[in-house]
């Protein structure tokens, strides 16, 4: 059975999703819930920190309990990087998840720094280098208005990208495009990418930089892009909050056998 906290967070969850409480609407008070039966202060508080981890509600003094605003980032999978955005036009990724979103953007809601450090494990090894060897990393931070989403580090071997906008510390895009335009232009278009997405909880330095909600997780993305021989010419992470997303993929099924049988 589940305990009684966890009923009226599930309870006031629904009344959220079929707009009971519209975006905006406060909850209740604490003590008025208690007043009204619905368990002691220690109980409903329980049941709104629930709904806060999850993203439906945020909480601050002065403004009691509300119900969040806007539906999550629709954070598109193989859609977000279709060259004709980023090669014939301007829409890098972000931008992309934001026009799917029909949401607003400007492009000085990433911020970045470049800075040539020693490859951790985890990028030597996606590289095929010794670690510790010099990579460059392109860290971002992107926001929606002020609120910050998520960030993103690529790391890049410097025979790539030494001397192209990649490495321009200037805030924004990697001019248009984005950092793949700046590849394909280099000669190194990209062809195929290899994603790994885990559950995470953050650590304090990520909950202060994303402005996480207490107990709320981070989805960590582990992004490796490949050239058409193979040649891995960048590899990322991005750390994103998870309530402020919907990850969406479309794509065509396989068919294995199929494929076999054509291979004859």
């Amino acid at each position: 059975m589940a305990p009684k906290w966890r009923e009226l967070a599930d309870r006031l969850a629904e009344q959220i999703r079929n707009g009971e409480y519209a975006p905006g609407a406060q909850l209740p008070q604490i003590r008025d819930l208690v007043e009204a039966g619905e368990g002691s202060k220690s109980t409903v508080h329980a049941a709104y920190k629930a709904l806060e981890a999850e993203g439906l509600v945020t909480s601050s003094r002065g403004h009691g309990t509300v119900v969040r605003e806007r539906a999550p980032l629709k954070r598109l999978g193989i859609t977000r990087y279709d060259k004709a955005k980023w090669r014939d036009g301007d829409e890098v990724a972000f931008i992309a998840d934001r026009v799917a979103s029909g949401r607003t953007y400007k492009r000085n809601e990433q911020t970045q720094t470049v800075s040539r450090v020693p490859a951790p494990a985890v990028v030597a090894q996606a590289h095929g280098l010794p670690e510790g060897a010099e990579v460059y990393a392109r860290a971002r931070v992107v926001k929606e208005g002020s609120q910050p989403t998520h960030t993103l580090t690529s790391y890049y071997r410097p025979e790539h990208v030494e001397g192209t906008r990649i490495v321009d510390p200037t805030p924004g895009p990697a001019g248009r495009g984005g950092g793949f335009r700046v590849l394909y232009d280099a000669g190194y278009e990209i062809d195929h990418m290899q994603e790994t997405l885990f559950a995470r909880i953050p650590t304090a330095d990520e909950v202060q930089l994303l402005q996480l909600a207490p107990g709320e997780w981070v989805v960590e993305l582990h992004r490796t892009t490949y050239t058409a021989d193979g040649t891995v010419v960048e590899f990322a992470i991005g750390v994103h909050a998870a309530t402020r997303f919907a990850w969406t993929y479309d794509f065509k099924v396989p068919d294995s056998a199929e494929a076999e049988d054509e291979s004859k």
